[in-house]
């Protein structure tokens, strides 16, 4: 599994095949979780623990979302399968 570098639009048009949702959906969804995992980024420690169901619930809080909790999460996990898939992001046990 060779990591590749991320392209943007390749990944937003799998997560659209993947899910049906508009691509301007799809880029709020990313933000804002970009922006939850920078707010995380800045507590003490080593590593970044990440919360699906706090990430969801934190990207539904924001006012421009317009998807709902099950949109959301199939973005979310659209995402996270072609991170995967790339070699860009893994699951820690």
């Amino acid at each position: 599994m060779s990591e590749q570098p991320l392209n943007e639009s390749e990944m937003i048009a799998y997560i659209q095949e993947k899910t049906e949702a508009g691509e301007a959906d799809i880029k709020i969804v990313l933000k804002h979780e970009q922006d939850f995992i920078d707010a995380e980024a800045k507590k003490p420690g080593d590593t970044i623990e990440l919360d699906s169901d706090e990430l969801v619930d934190y990207v539904m809080s924001r006012k421009d979302v317009k998807l709902n909790e099950l949109q959301v999460e199939n973005v979310l996990d659209a995402e996270m399968a072609y991170l995967i898939d790339k070699g860009l992001a893994g699951y820690e046990d």
